[in-house]
């Protein structure tokens, strides 16, 4: 009696994958070779230069080698020229917020009167991005969102070089993000 209620276990075990994995074929989901896109017909695409309304961070280039590395590193969708394309991937940076995040306290005496400052040793980067996939030969928009946002944290100290490089390292992490969810928007399309 006991195998047999073993065995019937096992049994309604395989009956449950059986019915999930065909519950997910029925709807919609299927296998594919990764690194093709699913939901559209994509054949090559182009990444022009992410812009940016700072002219003072520069960080323009970095941020789209980030994300043409992305794509790259994952999609079997050859990356062209714009005039090249089949697809072009847009990317605007619209706003970018550098707002103070932790303090410390320093003290300082000038001509004997101690006085007493907050310092910041952290900031917070916010930066908002505007992305949308175009068919190059129609122009018609194959996806759009107007509204990713991404953070991240950097230490300051006082050292100038020091503090931009933080900051360049803190938008390198945003831009490594964003690029994850641009490739997905793009790629893994159902």
């Amino acid at each position: 009696m006991e195998m047999s209620f073993r065995h019937y276990k096992n049994f309604l075990k395989a009956l449950d994958i059986v019915l999930v994995v065909s519950a997910l074929m029925g709807c919609g989901y299927h296998f594919r070779s990764t690194g093709t896109p699913i939901g559209t017909d994509i054949r090559s695409l182009a990444i022009p230069l992410i812009t940016s309304p700072s002219s003072s961070l520069g960080f323009e280039g970095e941020f789209t080698r980030i994300v043409r590395e992305e794509f790259m590193s994952h999609a079997k969708v050859p990356l062209v020229p714009r005039g090249q394309a089949a697809a072009i991937l847009i990317g605007r940076v619209y706003e970018i917020n550098i707002e103070p995040l932790s303090y410390g306290l320093t003290q300082q005496t000038v001509n004997g009167q101690v006085t007493t400052y907050e310092v910041t040793n952290t900031r917070w980067l916010r930066l908002k991005l505007d992305a949308r996939l175009v068919d190059r030969a129609t122009g018609k928009v194959i996806w759009e969102d107007r509204s990713m946002k991404e953070r991240a944290v950097y230490a300051i100290g006082t050292d100038p070089l020091e503090n931009r490089y933080n900051q360049r390292e803190a938008i390198k992490g945003i831009a490594r993000k964003l690029a994850t969810r641009l490739y997905s928007k793009t790629m893994e399309r159902f």
